[in-house]
Formats: C-alpha cells, sequence, structure tokens
C-alpha cells in the first residue's frame, strides 16, 4: 500500500460521486434507495450504460474539476463495465473508490482485477458481524464472505476504509467493527447516524431500527476510544454536536463539516450528479450547474435577487450555503428549543427531520461557549484526517 500522510489542515474537498443505478445484491433494511432496489420498473434501478457513466465521470473531471469519485450503486462490483469504467477514471486521473458491501469480491480474482483497474480503495460497508450482519442485509452467509473478501483486499494489498451505520442493530457490535478496522488495516471508519434521506424519508424508518442519541453514545465513544489509540481515523455523521463529550466533537461531522473531509463529495459536483437524469439508465444529461446556481435554486437565497452576481460571497460562503439548505430543506433537520442556549449551534445541524417524532428534544444538551462558535473547522481543525500521497500537493 502506498504510504499516506495525516494533516490537521482543512480544505474543501476535491471528491466527486456517480451512483450507477440502483440494483443490488443485498436488501439493507435501511438503505437509503430500498424501494428503488426493490422496484426494478424505478427509473433509477436498472444499471446505466457504460457510456453514459463515462460521460458523467468526465465531466466530474473536465468541468468541476474533482481528483477523486466515489462509485457506488446499488452494488458497482455486479456493474458489467466496472473495471473498464474504473480504469477510464483512473487514466483521466479522476482516482476511484468503490462504495460497496464486497460481497461478490469473496474470490481473490475479482478483487485483484479492480485494483489492476486502478481502484485506489474500497469504502466496505461494515454494518454488523456475523448473523446480525446476514439479518439485517436480508442474505445468509453475506458476512463470511464480506470477511473473505477483506482478507483478499490485505492480500493484493487494496486499501479499504469502512461505513457503518448506527441503527439498534449494530450497536452492540461497534467495539467489535473497530477491532476488524485495526486488523485489516482499514485508515477510516465511519459511522453514520441512521438518517431520513432517499427512501427512508417516506416513513419507512421504524423504532426497530432508530437508536436514540443516549443509546448510541456510551457504544460509539468506545468504538471511538479503539480507533483513536490505533491510530485510525474515525468520523461520525450526521450526530448532533451535544451528544458526545468535548473531547469527540473533533470525530463529528455535520452538513458543515462535510466539504472539509477529503473523503466527502464536493457539494458543487455532488448537486448537478444528485439530479435524476443523472441517476437514471435513460435520458440525456442535465445541464451544466454552479454551486451558486444551485443554492439560488432555493427560497432561503433566492430571497436576495442580487446572490447570483454578488461579489463578497466566496467559495467557502457558497459550501456553507449549500449545507444549510441541505440540513433545513432538504431533510427538515430541527433544532430543539434547548439549541437556542447552545453555543455551538451556528455549526450544528441539529435534530434529524424525523428523530423528534420517535424521541422528542429531551436530549439536547446546550455547549457553553465564552462567545458563540461560528468556524465549522472549530472541532473538526484539532482532529489528524490522512492524504493518499495523490492528493499532497493541494490537501496538505
Amino acid at each position: 500500500m502506498n504510504p499516506v500522510a495525516k494533516t490537521t489542515r482543512r480544505v474543501l474537498t476535491r471528491r466527486g460521486v456517480v451512483w450507477l443505478g440502483q440494483t443490488c445484491n443485498l436488501r439493507c433494511r435501511f438503505c437509503y434507495f430500498q424501494t428503488r432496489i426493490e422496484a426494478k420498473d424505478h427509473p433509477e434501478h436498472p444499471f446505466m450504460s457504460l457510456e453514459k457513466a463515462t460521460s458523467i465521470v468526465d465531466t466530474l473531471r473536465n468541468h468541476y474539476g474533482n481528483s477523486a469519485i466515489d462509485i457506488q450503486g446499488g452494488e458497482p462490483t455486479i456493474y458489467p463495465g466496472i473495471e473498464k469504467l474504473c480504469a477510464h477514471c483512473a487514466e483521466i486521473g479522476l482516482l476511484p473508490t468503490l462504495i460497496t458491501n464486497a460481497v461478490a469480491l469473496n474470490k481473490r480474482e475479482a478483487c485483484q482485477g479492480l485494483k489492476d483497474a486502478g481502484v485506489r480503495d474500497l469504502l466496505v460497508s461494515v454494518h454488523g458481524l456475523g448473523k446480525n450482519y446476514d439479518d439485517v442485509v436480508g442474505v445468509p452467509g453475506a458476512h463470511k464472505r464480506q470477511m473473505a473478501a477483506l482478507d483478499h483486499c490485505v492480500a493484493v494489498g487494496m486499501p479499504v476504509r469502512f461505513n457503518c451505520v448506527l441503527t439498534n442493530s449494530s450497536l452492540p457490535h461497534l467495539s467489535a467493527v473497530a477491532e476488524l478496522a485495526k486488523s485489516v488495516g482499514a485508515r477510516v471508519v465511519n459511522f453514520i447516524a441512521f438518517n431520513p434521506f432517499e427512501d427512508q424519508q417516506k416513513g419507512e424508518r421504524s423504532r426497530e431500527d432508530v437508536a436514540a442519541y443516549s443509546e448510541v453514545a456510551p457504544p460509539l465513544v468506545a468504538a471511538l476510544d479503539i480507533l483513536n489509540a490505533a491510530g485510525v481515523e474515525a468520523n461520525v455523521r450526521y450526530f448532533p454536536l451535544c451528544q458526545v463529550p468535548e473531547a469527540y466533537r473533533r470525530n463529528l461531522y455535520n452538513f458543515q463539516q462535510l466539504p472539509y473531509d477529503l473523503h466527502e463529495w464536493d457539494y458543487a459536483s455532488w448537486s448537478w450528479t444528485d439530479m435524476k437524469p443523472q441517476r437514471m439508465r435513460d435520458g440525456g444529461l442535465s445541464p451544466l450547474i454552479s454551486l451558486r446556481q444551485a443554492n439560488f435554486r432555493s427560497p432561503m437565497f433566492r430571497a436576495d435577487p442580487d446572490y447570483l452576481t454578488r461579489g463578497d460571497i466566496s467559495g467557502e460562503d457558497e459550501y456553507r450555503h449549500s449545507a444549510l439548505i441541505r440540513a433545513r430543506e432538504h431533510c427538515g433537520y430541527k433544532y430543539a428549543p434547548a439549541c437556542d442556549a447552545c453555543g455551538a449551534k451556528g455549526i450544528c445541524d441539529g435534530f434529524h427531520g424525523d428523530y423528534a417524532a420517535f424521541f422528542g428534544f429531551g436530549e439536547a444538551r446546550p455547549i457553553a461557549a465564552d462567545s458563540p462558535v461560528d468556524d465549522p473547522r472549530h472541532y473538526i481543525g484539532s482532529q489528524e484526517k490522512i492524504v493518499e500521497p495523490e492528493d499532497a500537493g493541494w490537501a496538505l
């Protein structure tokens, strides 16, 4: 594996994303796209052509200036043209990552083929272990195949990172997932709070899967202790800042912090790839759009008639505006009454859109501060994050 550096410098990410189609070999009950994966007649279900996928990644590289890309489905490892697509990305300087369950990589030659095609690393979804994992993803034997795939990654020198969704079923396994990350040399572990995104916005979430913040925090902190002690980068997505002790807030990435994570998606290109034509098999691509133009579609900023031409808005302002839109309008995040007394309210999203319907706001604990915190990097600026050699020129 190539050596990596670490830094506390926070710069805007240059990573893009492409969805190849919502065809998958698992049936995770908390999946953002569970309806689209089940419904074969959904326009986003079938995989797009290699030609269309190539046009999208060319746009991300040549127009938006992305230098890395997350390729996902559904499940990208079962996409018929995946090696050709990855090889093309690597050739044009758009270093590819696959967001994958890795179940189809339980044969070493499959893993080697991706490495030979130029895949930089795999972001593997590890949402539990053993029979628990099989139950969560709806496929008996899936855990065994995933563990075989991780062994093959180690054998062929394929770097890996982990994603782990914080559901009731995964909480007892968080420390074990952290230990697994150590044992296979995972560079990063992302713990992702269970969100009302995409198909989950339609009332699919249930108390069976959704854990209260107070239930998540103890096992989460224990897992973070393991990873921090081992020098493994650990991130927690979409978790209110007040729900962990201050020492762990450097690990928390909400919408205002995400653009400063080199492994997260650039809001500018994401605004374009998230448009429906770019996520469907059929039809042409959408016209290109800048981040400022995307922001101006929001009522939050459309009220300012000079927004598109104002010279006092910096690039980082545009990213912060996009973060506010994503939290408030796209996901319906809410602040608890107690948030009004919190010194970090300005950089925190608050509580997930439908969280209060399950639990109310009783867990909110205002953070004391001498003056209001207004820099999204206030806490994350003390976290060491990895930088791959190819990114050193602009990230360090």
